[in-house]
This record gives structure tokens, C-alpha cells and sequence, in this order.
């Protein structure tokens, strides 16, 4: 006889099995709008599946939603928030079992679990932990399932299904007939880009569990496994390329061969020499481009802060094992150490010579000034807590990334902003416009990128990846869950230090307050 434990999880997966049966698939549904559509201008569709098609539901992320459009003077913006803010949820939540602590998120419209995507797809949720018992069990479980693609494939950024999940892998056209080293399984890995921010996510991920719920049983073998290898892939990547000798110093390499839709990597898929700088290199950008120069500013920015998150969480976790107690004491250290080390290098190595912060530098005497769509970028480093809006490097940073002087600035007839080499020079991301809100105090500036982005769905109430700058109907990616959770967390933000801007009234509205 079944006990009731597993009779309950026995008829959740049968449940599961016939809503998918009768679902749509959310990659075409999100490319057509339903009913009923919102009271505003805009007339945006309702964009969330059945909630016998969601694959999470949450009465704790209903309430915020009611909360927020019921408040908002905008009824467009409302029905955007109404279907970005609970997204992820409701689309990539693919395979999800309690009793194995296991979560496999997927983007969206690619059927792969990236660690940055999820760190970001999650936040906008964090502040509803304590209030919501499954939600905070799936993070654990999110959080589980990533420490163990992290303990085997520390340079590694997407993933496929864990094989307890029974889902069969994809294929990745874009991992075939690529040299990876060290080597990788690609029934466990999607992608093996070394991607510096990847790990950031994961730490991200963490600390927001933490800081919200106070509860240290995320932080298990596996995860101290996980914290084990970022370290040793922070001591190895901030090394010079050369050693005394001119001995090539390689701990990871990518490449393209003959017949890969992926092109071969200089240096022998080392890419682009590197000198020492306190920083951490990385191969692979946010955005899965290939870096120019190694030492990404954005993504170093991001390590530094979540380093020191990193140290914080450490010093009060509630440990017995005696060897865990030991290792948070010494990663602690390590991470209050890296930390300063590497913010002290993005002043001396990171800067332009005009004052402003740089993209990528080499650490010998080359730089790249651009800005990517992609966070970590410049344009986000308020977002990303390392610095203050009010900053005046960052004001002048921001100023020439919505210029000219940016290469991946974009102005045409129908849209603007910023998008990089992902897409395409004249396809800016309403990712852009969002961390430009996050840097931003002046409510002119604010309501004008909010209603750039409002303005730009092609009239489908989600938010994509880029959009064409003379063609409001030419977009990228349909369902991407990042870009909807980044929208959502930033009207939150706003709801918060800016409520007059879309509320009735002035009265601030704080998430799980």
C-alpha cells in the first residue's frame, strides 16, 4: 500500500502528466494573444496559461500580483506586470521533486537550466520565502540541483536535465563538433561556456535564499562542494596568461572546429592573452558572446559584491558538521579577501582614460568601451550593488553608453537602447532600458524608458529579448523568462522608491511587507 506521502506525490505527477497532455506549448502561445485584454490603449492580452497548465503555483506570488495591478494607474502596465512577474513560474518550472530536493528550471524557449538565468528569474521572488513554505522548498531544491552541475562542471554555465528527472536531454547544435577542455558530458552539460557571471548567479541565488528565510539547510555537502570549486575557478582564471617562462597558462579552453556553427577561438581556444590584475577572467560574456578581452568590468563587479554577500552568509550560518564549520570559516576569509582585491583592480585596470568605466580590459594596456544589454553590464552596476546611481563615474559611464560613443547603441524609428553582438548592432534589448531605470532618479527618465518598453511587446504583453529598432514587429525570443522577471523585479523596485510613477498614489508598496 502507498502511504499517503507518496499517494499525494503519486496523483501531483499524475495531475502534472494530463495538464501537459492538453497544454499548449508556451513558445507558440506566447506568440498570439488571449482574452481578455486590458482597458487601456495598449489592449494587452492576458498572457498566463491555465493554472492547470502552470507548472507552480504560488497564492503568495497571486497576492502581489493583485496587490500591484489594483494600485497601478495604468492598465497596460498592469496587464505587463500580470504576465511578466509571475513567468517563471508559471512557464519553466520543467521537473520539480521535494523528496529528492532536485528543481530543473528551464529559460523558456530553450529547453536548458543556466545558472545566471535562474539567479535572475528567481529574484523577483525573494522577498515572498518566509511566506511561502513550496516556493522556499523549491529554491532549496533549485539551489540543490545547480551545486551539483556546479561540483562536476564548475566552468560551465547551462545545463541539461538531472537524470532523476527521467526528461531526456536536448541537443545543443551549438556544443557539437566543440572543443572543450576539460572535457564535458553533454548529457549533463547543455553549454560548457565559461562564464565568470554563471557563478555569480549561483552565489546570488543563495544569498537571497538566506538572507530572506534565516534557514542554513541549503548550505549541504553539495553546495560547500559548489563553493569549493568557484573558489578554485576565481584562484585559476585571475592568472596571467603566461607564466615567468611564457609557458601558456590553461585551465579551460573552448573552441569551434571544422564544421561547428561555433568559430574556432584564437590561441588555441584560450582567446586573447591576459596579464595579472586582481580581477578574474572569464571566457564567455553574459550574453554567450565570446569575450574580446578577459577581464569582463560588469561581471568582476558582480563577483566582488556577491563575494562579499558570500562572507556575510557564511558568518551566520547555523552549522554542526565540524568540517562545514571549518570550510565557512576559511571561504569566509577567501571571500573577504577576493572581494577587495578584485574592486581595488576595476579602479586601477577598469577605468577609461576619460574617467569613465571600461567593458573588457587585458590587464595589458588594451580595453573595450561598449556596454552590453546583458547583466552584469555598466549600465546595471546599481542594480548590481556596486555602486550608488548617484555616483558621478557611473553618471558619466551612462551618459556615453546611451550615445554614439557605445557601438551597441541603437536609435531608429520604432525602438532604442542598447543591445550587443548577440542579435545584432540595430536590435536593442528592453533589458537595457530596465537597467537604466534601476540607474536612474529622475522621473522623466524613468516614465520615458518604462514607456518604451510598455510601448514594445508587438502588442503580445511579454517582454523579449530585442527588438528591431525600425520594426515594432520584428523581435527575438517569445518566451524568455529573464527578461519578463528582471521587468517584474524593476517595477517592484519602483512600487517601492517610486510608487507615484504608476500608482494612484505616492504610498510606497514593499513585497512581503
Amino acid at each position: 500500500m502507498l502511504s499517503p506521502r507518496k499517494l499525494t506525490q503519486w496523483a501531483a505527477t499524475l495531475g502534472s502528466l494530463v495538464a501537459a497532455q492538453s497544454c499548449p506549448d508556451f513558445t507558440s502561445y506566447a506568440q498570439q494573444g488571449h482574452a481578455p485584454y486590458s482597458n487601456g490603449t495598449l489592449k494587452l492580452p492576458y498572457q498566463r496559461p491555465d493554472p492547470a497548465c502552470r507548472t507552480f503555483n504560488s497564492s503568495a506570488i497571486e497576492g502581489v500580483i493583485a496587490n500591484v495591478t489594483s494600485r497601478m494607474k495604468d492598465p497596460d502596465l498592469a496587464r505587463l506586470f500580470e504576465n511578466a512577474f509571475p513567468n517563471t513560474l508559471d512557464t519553466t518550472v520543467k521537473y520539480f521533486d521535494p523528496s529528492l530536493n532536485l528543481a530543473f528550471i528551464i529559460t523558456g524557449d530553450i529547453t536548458a537550466q543556466w545558472l545566471r538565468d535562474t539567479g535572475n528569474q528567481f529574484a523577483p521572488y525573494s522577498s515572498l520565502l518566509a511566506k511561502d513554505p513550496n516556493l522556499a522548498t523549491l529554491w532549496r531544491a533549485v539551489l540543490n540541483n545547480e551545486a551539483r552541475y556546479i561540483s562536476q562542471y564548475p566552468y560551465c554555465g547551462s545545463f541539461q536535465p538531472p537524470k532523476e528527472s527521467g526528461l531526456a536531454p536536448s541537443v545543443n547544435d551549438w556544443a557539437t563538433n566543440v572543443a572543450v577542455s576539460p572535457p564535458v558530458d553533454n548529457t549533463t552539460v547543455f553549454e560548457c561556456k565559461y562564464e565568470i557571471d554563471s557563478l555569480c548567479g549561483f552565489l546570488k541565488l543563495s544569498r537571497s535564499y538566506y538572507d530572506n528565510t534565516k534557514d542554513s539547510s541549503f548550505a549541504n555537502a553539495n553546495w560547500f562542494e559548489a563553493i569549493t570549486q568557484i573558489f578554485r575557478v576565481i584562484n585559476e582564471q585571475s592568472q596571467a596568461t603566461f607564466d615567468a617562462n611564457f609557458n601558456i597558462v590553461s585551465y579551460y579552453n573552448w573552441t569551434g572546429l571544422p564544421g561547428s556553427l561555433p568559430g574556432a577561438v584564437n590561441n588555441q581556444g584560450n582567446g586573447e592573452p591576459k596579464g595579472y590584475t586582481g580581477m578574474v577572467g572569464t571566457h564567455h560574456r553574459p550574453s554567450d558572446d565570446l569575450s574580446t578581452f578577459a577581464f569582463l568590468v560588469p561581471a568582476n563587479a558582480m563577483l566582488s559584491v556577491e563575494l562579499t554577500n558570500l562572507a556575510s552568509v557564511l558568518g551566520s550560518l547555523k552549522l554542526t558538521n565540524a568540517t562545514q564549520v571549518a570550510l565557512a570559516k576559511s571561504f569566509k576569509q577567501s571571500a573577504t579577501t577576493w572581494s577587495a582585491r578584485i574592486k581595488s583592480a576595476i579602479h586601477q585596470y577598469g577605468m577609461a582614460a576619460d574617467g569613465t568605466y571600461a567593458y573588457e580590459v587585458n590587464g595589458l594596456g588594451s580595453q573595450y568601451l561598449m556596454d552590453d544589454a546583458n547583466v552584469p553590464s555598466l549600465m546595471s552596476l546599481p542594480y548590481l550593488g556596486f555602486l550608488d546611481k548617484s555616483d558621478a563615474v557611473y553618471k558619466s559611464t551612462k551618459t556615453k553608453l546611451l550615445s554614439r560613443q557605445n557601438p551597441y547603441y541603437a536609435k531608429g524609428s520604432n525602438f532604442f537602447g542598447i543591445g550587443g553582438p548577440h542579435v545584432s548592432p540595430v536590435d536593442p534589448w528592453p533589458m537595457a532600458l530596465i537597467s537604466a531605470i534601476y540607474g536612474s532618479d529622475d522621473d522623466t527618465e524613468i516614465t520615458t524608458y518604462l514607456s518604451t518598453i510598455l510601448a514594445h511587446t508587438d502588442g503580445l504583453g511579454l517582454i523579449h529579448e530585442s527588438v528591431d529598432v525600425h520594426n515594432a514587429g520584428t523581435y527575438t525570443r517569445p518566451w524568455f523568462a529573464w527578461a519578463n522577471a528582471y521587468f517584474a523585479e524593476m517595477i517592484l523596485d519602483l512600487a517601492k522608491r517610486k510608487p507615484g510613477l504608476i500608482f494612484t498614489h505616492a504610498v510606497p508598496y514593499i513585497v512581503g511587507s
